[in-house]
């Protein structure tokens, strides 16, 4: 169809291109949750709207209500998770797109445990329970995220409890559905919000256990990978013992109640106060017992004869010295010397040791014990 803004088509002509256009689609399998349903007395069709329960989107579904009354549970649960078969149908005058139902079916709980069963497998072989990747929580938190129910009680263990263990504990608090059609929607949501918060070092989603179906939004593929992706660390925090959600696997830390989390995340102030008290007296024994040690061999010290007369070290070695003087002295060729000897030589400086070796009118040098004398050599005495 070519339109032009001098030839515009007319809307019936649109909405029926739309209605040819969506009639080509066929019959077709639908699933999510009820999020509405009407159905006025005196009438053979019910109307519901059918939300899918990871987005913020639906569809208005058209159905017998012979056919609601054949599913096996009758009346439907609120928020009840089914399958609908039917056509797409265009309704003209509105310009609404509606799914006639031909059938519907429950899913499950068997059906449902094997999804996340099967969605469970998928993940693990993608790493997202591994604990290489999981991250350190911090010791204290300036400031902790918590994802939790409006006014309910599992906010209130996780705040009293933190408060009672460190009282200047600072929480930025999200209150979202935790269970039923928009809980994907709100607590998806609220992660995104607090994980981009930089004072938020850690954040805990919590609520206070519940049946199968109310814990289902904790299994959505949608959430475990958004948990997966955060840089803040994740405690998650369900309360439910049994059936474990998937949030419990892909949280760096898993809590069984609201009161372990908080216990798990804030330190207690009372025992960080008796720890550092014991590592004061620890060091005061350490550092007094040091003293102590350096006194004992200062004391020591200072009770030797060096140290209380420094002059000692002299007097002591005294008497060696001047026996060592002594032997130096009588082994000096002066010694000699001093005795009336003298030593002979040449002008050259030879020492003369033969009378044989001097000729007449020689040259001689006498070293006395005092000073050289020259004398001149007569010849050899025989």
């Amino acid at each position: 169809m070519e339109t032009s803004e001098e030839n515009p088509a007319p809307v019936r002509v649109i909405s029926a291109a739309i209605g040819e256009y969506v009639g080509r689609l066929g019959p077709v399998w639908v699933e999510g949750e009820i999020a509405e349903m009407t159905a006025r007395p005196g009438t053979i069709m019910a109307f519901m709207r059918l939300k899918d329960p990871s987005v913020d989107m639906s569809i208005s579904v058209s159905i017998p209500k012979a056919i609601i009354k054949s599913v096996s549970v009758e009346p439907l649960p609120p928020n009840a998770l089914i399958k609908v078969f039917g056509r797409i149908s265009w309704y003209a005058p509105r310009g609404s797109i509606s799914l006639m139902a031909k059938s519907i079916a429950l899913v499950g709980q068997g059906e449902l445990l094997a999804r996340i069963e099967a969605l469970r497998n998928l993940l693990a072989a993608e790493g997202l329970f591994a604990d290489s990747r999981k991250r350190p929580l911090p010791f204290l938190p300036r400031k902790i995220g918590l994802i939790c129910g409006r006014a309910s009680a599992a906010e209130h263990d996780v705040v009293e409890n933190a408060k009672r263990r460190w009282p200047a504990v600072e929480f930025e608090i999200r209150e979202v559905a935790v269970q039923g059609i928009n809980a994907v929607i709100e607590v998806s949501a609220a992660i995104r919000e607090l994980d981009g918060i930089s004072d938020v070092d850690v954040i805990i989603i919590t609520r206070g256990g519940g049946s199968f179906e109310d814990l289902l939004p904790f299994s959505d593929e949608g959430l475990i990978r958004l948990v997966a992706k955060c840089v803040t660390p994740i405690v998650s925090a369900i309360g439910h013992e049994q059936d474990a959600p998937l949030l419990d696997l892909v949280a760096d830390l898993r809590a069984s109640t609201p009161t372990d989390a908080a216990k798990r995340v804030v330190p207690d102030v009372q025992e960080q106060s008796a720890l550092i008290q014991a590592l004061k007296d620890r060091s005061r024994r350490k550092l007094v017992s040091l003293l102590d040690h350096e006194k004992a061999k200062l004391s020591s010290l200072l009770s030797r004869p060096v140290i209380a007369d420094p002059g000692t070290i002299v007097t002591t070695r005294y008497e060696v010295i001047a026996s060592l003087v002594a032997r130096a002295r009588a082994m000096s060729p002066q010694a000699t010397l001093d005795r009336g000897y003298a030593v002979v030589q040449s002008e050259m400086g030879v020492v003369i040791r033969s009378a044989k070796s001097v000729h007449q009118g020689q040259r001689l040098r006498l070293r006395l014990a005092e000073g050289i004398a020259i004398a001149v050599a007569e010849g050899e005495n025989p």
